[in-house]
């Protein structure tokens, strides 16, 4: 504590406190640097590779739900074929049909 009384009749206390937030702002700085900045390096990776890979499952429903459209337009064609009694008519539509 003598210290710091010293120091403040020494060279006042505007000077004292200047350079007591200059180490402060220097300590925060270098705790940033060193301690956070890299676990957010890393964060940031781990989010790009979340996205790739939400991009990846976004792309797999599209393409399983093309799938199941075409198996139930098939379903759907060969429901309305059977269907139909009468044999002129069914082999119209079969003609018609086109895959």
């Amino acid at each position: 504590m003598d210290d710091l009384t010293v120091i403040v009749t020494e060279f006042g206390f505007a000077i004292s406190l200047a350079v007591g937030m200059g180490y402060f702002i220097y300590y925060v700085w270098k705790f940033i640097t060193d301690k956070v900045e890299p676990k957010l390096e890393e964060m940031h990776f781990a989010l790009i590779k979340c996205i790739d890979a939400n991009r990846m499952l976004d792309n797999d429903m599209i393409r399983l739900q093309q799938k199941v459209d075409v198996v139930l337009k098939y379903e759907q064609m060969y429901n309305s074929d059977t269907t139909v009694t009468d044999d002129d008519t069914s082999k119209s539509r079969s003609d018609n049909t086109q895959i």
